[in-house]
């Protein structure tokens, strides 16, 4: 997570409140409630990015809004976002169960947008909001400059992952190491040339976007805690470069996630895919783990095809929310 000091207040739409004006006990009885839907909904521990957004709130510096109750009641729900290099990223919206309407919603989702195109140089605003209320079947605000995407969260049983019979792309696979950056990164870009991913997120679509996208996997709990011994690439034949990888995390106790799966367009078809993933899940359950998740986008049929072979099953669906102003 990354936060700007520069904030120029813009004028709040009544009721919000800044984010800023708070102190990070106002967000406590929200924070935990949010915690116990990731863990039921979604098998995840959602305490070390609450622990993150208190500590940037206590910092004053973290860009956001609050709907707060009405008098002296805990708030209703919250938003926050940043803003780097030209794009804004909507990072978390949760509104109690009780007060989730799309109305608030939307109410959360107007004020970050109205802040963010108020910044320089910004013209396109990302957001993926796994818990967001009917995120395609619904009105949003700026709709002449937005477009959604569909997306899955798949979890699979690790109990059969022994069963999967390895296979052999004729490739040397080696454990990752934090000295491949730079080569996973350059993978990134080529392996998204073009793809339907790289219109979701921007950061895909060069070696520099791809290097701060893997920085913040390996360095930041947003989607867990990144695990080494179940990463695992693909090494070309030179050593100077990567032909696929599969890195994992650990998002609960005996949860793993993968956060990255792929591979170079010049080595697909080949069973590589399949057998990164299969060595990251077989890790995953050596180190006692259950179960494994990931996410896909649903107009990535062939991703989701060897997911779903391999055992995956589809979660919840979600969206990825784009808007791009020119």
């Amino acid at each position: 997570m990354a936060a700007r000091s520069d904030y120029s207040p813009v004028p709040l739409p009544r009721p919000l409140i800044d984010l800023r004006d708070l102190r990070p006990e106002h967000l406590d009885g929200l924070l935990r409630e949010e915690g116990r839907e990731w863990l039921t909904e979604l098998d995840w521990d959602f305490d070390p990015s609450a622990d993150l957004v208190r500590r940037f709130i206590g910092m004053r510096n973290l860009m956001g809004y609050v709907l707060p109750g009405p008098g002296s009641a805990p708030p209703r729900g919250y938003v926050y976002y940043v803003a780097d290099e030209g794009k804004g990223l909507v990072g978390g919206l949760y509104l109690t169960a009780a007060h989730r309407t799309q109305e608030n919603e939307n109410l959360l989702l107007t004020a970050v947008l109205d802040a963010l195109w108020k910044t320089p140089g910004l013209h396109r605003v990302e957001a993926q909001l796994i818990l967001l209320d009917s995120p395609l079947a619904r009105a949003v605000p700026y709709a002449d400059s937005f477009r959604p995407h569909a997306r899955m969260f798949l979890e699979v049983s690790l109990a059969h992952v022994a069963t999967l019979p390895p296979r052999d792309p004729k490739i040397v696979i080696a454990p990752w190491a934090d000295n491949r950056r730079a080569d996973a990164a350059r993978l990134i870009s080529s392996a998204y040339a073009g793809h339907i991913d790289s219109q979701i997120n921007d950061q895909y679509r060069s070696p520099g976007g791809a290097r701060r996208f893997l920085g913040n996997i390996v360095e930041y709990p947003g989607c867990g805690a990144f695990f080494g011994p179940a990463s695992f690439v693909a090494l070309l034949g030179n050593g100077q470069g990567l032909a696929g990888m599969s890195l994992a995390s650990i998002v609960a106790p005996g949860v793993g996630h993968i956060t990255q799966a792929c591979v170079a367009p010049s080595h697909r078809s080949t069973g590589l895919g399949y057998e990164l993933l299969r060595r990251s899940l077989v890790t995953l359950a050596a180190q006692g783990c259950h179960k494994a998740s990931l996410t896909v986008t649903s107009a990535n049929t062939e991703a989701a095809e060897l997911y779903f072979r391999m055992g995956f099953v589809n979660r919840r669906e979600f969206a990825a929310y784009v808007w791009e102003m020119r």
